[in-house]
């Protein structure tokens, strides 16, 4: 019973990409450890960009430095 946790920041991904990361990921395990697409649980995290940091700042104020 595979378990995939995606984590994104929350920036406008449509219901449609995140069906296909769903898919992706399922296929993935399927076609790579033979793994039943019935039983695999794909689940999106969405983060706000103040809560996810890198380099000691937050993704809010790298983007608007533009790193």
């Amino acid at each position: 019973m595979p378990f995939v946790n995606i984590k994104i920041t929350r920036e406008g991904a449509t219901a449609e990409q995140k069906a296909k990361l769903i898919e992706g990921a399922t296929n993935l395990l399927r076609d790579i450890l033979g793994k039943n697409p019935a039983t695999t649980f794909v689940i999106i995290d969405e983060v706000e960009t103040d809560n996810w940091g890198v380099g000691g700042e937050s993704i809010t104020v790298r983007r608007k430095k533009g790193k």
